[in-house]
């Protein structure tokens, strides 16, 4: 027969509570996403408010009303917090209702009174598919021919190139009677020979050829015409040996054609639609003040937040079980407030223990970076190694010299041949150097920069100097050879 036993088991576990995985959450984010967050909080939450960067600024009426203490002035009229903040919007509504009339029963104002906007001045911004239809417009073309045009440049993706198939095309144009393929072929001819040069092309190859025009030498032209239409790929290798072979000339002159080449747009549609370009805001910014190195926050991207204690007084005296919802809200405006101070106050302190310790690298430069482990900042701001981690993750900081990751001071300590350490930025920061340095004729290649480095008592693996020379963005040794007239090649 099966028998039931029940034991107690008392087990020790570490847990996260909800508020505590909220604020983990808040300080890996980057400052833009942490900055959308408080202002989320602060569009939904009654007690919590922006704070004003003017501390000159006086206090709203409804505020002073309300602000003694009942014992020291008039009775206040029994109300409780959610009526008290209804009568501030209300009034609030009432002068902006009152503004909104008084300016819509103004007189208009003459022009000649010579108030501009500055909006007025800015330039404004036009797409690729109203410029093309800017210049259509101008074109002597009969009502099918100019609808033809059209369906193909609202085909057209944001490189300006056609990616769908000319045949898909006659059934979205709703001509009557239905276009042929040669019509459509007409249309895209007649949209290519618009500005810019290149738009309408169905792949890289015809872009180019499109541009050619442009390259005033008809030898040059030629030879580019023969390059973009049969060798297109030696051309991305920057293969001159081979170029100069198939074409029958010396590879300085197959050098300056593909020069040329490269100086045509392959994306003509980012001239009017160029992509959306991610700036990058630093957190913290380090300059030199009295030859000490000072580091403070950038005061544009932190959100100066407060709880209303107006608010928050007058519902704690009216407090009943009705309103659990607010006292939920004046919760989460407390945390709010203690999230923004301990995230910053943590990012403040991480910072300058890294400029603490990587003083030479603003001095110097990236060859004087010392190796950094997570564990010594955080030993030294009293944290968690993980807390650092999450600080550094997306974080920014402005410098003399540009700015940089928080992640981009730490790295790991390599060992010389007379067992000096070094970090693996300076040897990143000696390789840049040494490529810099080299010869165009004769650039060296990732075992011949291993070789100088050993000869310079660091001793550095090849696929080390490979890894570091693609985190510079520096390519290979045969797109960086360069040839001059005088170098002559076996054709043969």
């Amino acid at each position: 027969m099966m028998q039931m036993d029940v034991r107690a088991d008392q087990r020790h576990s570490q847990t996260l509570s909800p508020r505590l995985q909220h604020a983990v959450r808040l300080l890996q984010m980057s400052s833009l996403d942490f900055g959308t967050v408080v202002r989320d909080v602060l569009g939904r939450n009654p007690f919590l408010e922006a704070e004003e960067r003017d501390d000159g600024d006086e206090r709203d009426d409804a505020q002073d009303a309300v602000i003694d203490d009942p014992q020291d002035g008039p009775d206040l009229p029994e109300r409780t917090a959610r009526d008290a903040m209804e009568d501030v919007a209300e009034r609030a509504n009432e002068t902006d209702r009152d503004l909104w009339l008084a300016d819509s029963f103004a007189p208009a104002r003459p022009a000649h009174e010579g108030d501009v906007s500055a909006l007025d001045f800015m330039e404004a911004d036009i797409s690729l598919s109203m410029h093309l239809h800017a210049q259509l417009n101008t074109l002597t073309l009969s009502e099918r021919d100019l609808a033809l045009a059209r369906v193909v440049v609202e085909s057209l993706d944001d490189d300006g190139y056609l990616r769908t198939p000319l045949n898909e095309l006659l059934a979205v144009a709703g001509a009557k009677p239905e276009a042929a393929l040669a019509e459509m072929q007409i249309a895209l001819k007649l949209v290519q020979s618009l500005d810019p040069a290149g738009v309408g092309a169905r792949d890289v190859a015809e872009c180019l050829a499109l541009q050619l025009p442009q390259i005033e030498c008809p030898h040059m032209r030629e030879m580019a015409r023969a390059i973009v239409k049969d060798h297109l790929g030696d051309l991305a290798a920057r293969d001159m040996l081979a170029l100069a072979r198939a074409l029958g000339h010396s590879p300085a002159e197959v050098e300056g054609v593909c020069d040329r080449i490269r100086r045509l747009d392959p994306r003509p549609g980012w001239r009017l639609s160029p992509p959306r370009v991610n700036y990058i805001v630093p957190d913290v910014i380090v300059r030199k003040d009295r030859g000490d190195w000072q580091v403070q926050l950038n005061a544009a991207i932190v959100p100066r937040v407060r709880v209303n204690e107006v608010y928050a007084k007058l519902f704690q005296r009216h407090r009943c079980a009705e309103n659990a919802e607010m006292g939920a809200h004046l919760q989460e405006a407390r945390w709010t407030q203690r999230n923004v101070e301990q995230r910053f106050s943590t990012i403040l302190d991480v910072a300058q223990a890294i400029v603490r310790r990587q003083r030479h690298f603003f001095e110097y430069g990236p060859m004087a970076m010392k190796p950094l482990g997570l564990r010594e900042i955080a030993d030294e701001v009293g944290i968690h190694e993980s807390t650092v981690s999450r600080v550094t993750n997306n974080k920014y900081m402005a410098t003399p010299t540009g700015v940089y990751e928080l992640k981009h001071f730490f790295s790991r300590a390599m060992v010389s041949a007379n067992g000096k350490v070094c970090s693996g930025t300076a040897i990143r920061g000696l390789v840049q150097d040494i490529i810099e340095a080299e010869s165009h004729e004769q650039p060296l290649s990732d075992a011949e920069i291993t070789r100088q480095l050993a000869r310079q008592g660091l001793t550095v693996a090849r696929r080390t100097v490979t890894k570091y020379r693609q985190m510079l963005k520096i390519e290979a040794v045969g797109r960086r050879r360069r040839h001059t007239p005088a170098q002559t090649a076996d054709l043969q």
